[in-house]
């Protein structure tokens, strides 16, 4: 039983790993194309980064919500998983 719990919060981990890891590349590769906008029409530089700022803001703060929904939805859940695993953590904490 441990196992599978132990294997379960691995799945999380990397699970929530690899949503964050997306959301820098696609950061990333926004900002490059901004770069390479801005480096072709300088005058539309204060729209164009306006405009980027807004949208990696709203992005960073969903992912942000939907951890800490993940979190929350696994600390008050009434099933029997969800509580031997919130209380695993407890267990490796101390």
């Amino acid at each position: 039983m441990e196992a599978v719990l132990s294997a379960t919060m691995s799945a999380v981990g990397w699970i929530i790993g690899l949503a964050f890891m997306g959301a820098g590349i696609g950061l990333g590769t926004m900002g490059s194309k901004v770069a390479e906008a801005v480096g072709r029409n300088p005058e539309t530089k204060s729209e164009v980064i306006h405009s980027v700022m807004v949208v990696a803001s709203v992005m960073v703060l969903l992912f942000l919500l939907l951890s800490l929904l993940f979190l929350l939805s696994i600390a008050f859940s009434k099933s029997s998983t969800a509580k031997t695993l919130t209380t695993l953590v407890k267990v490796e904490d101390r």
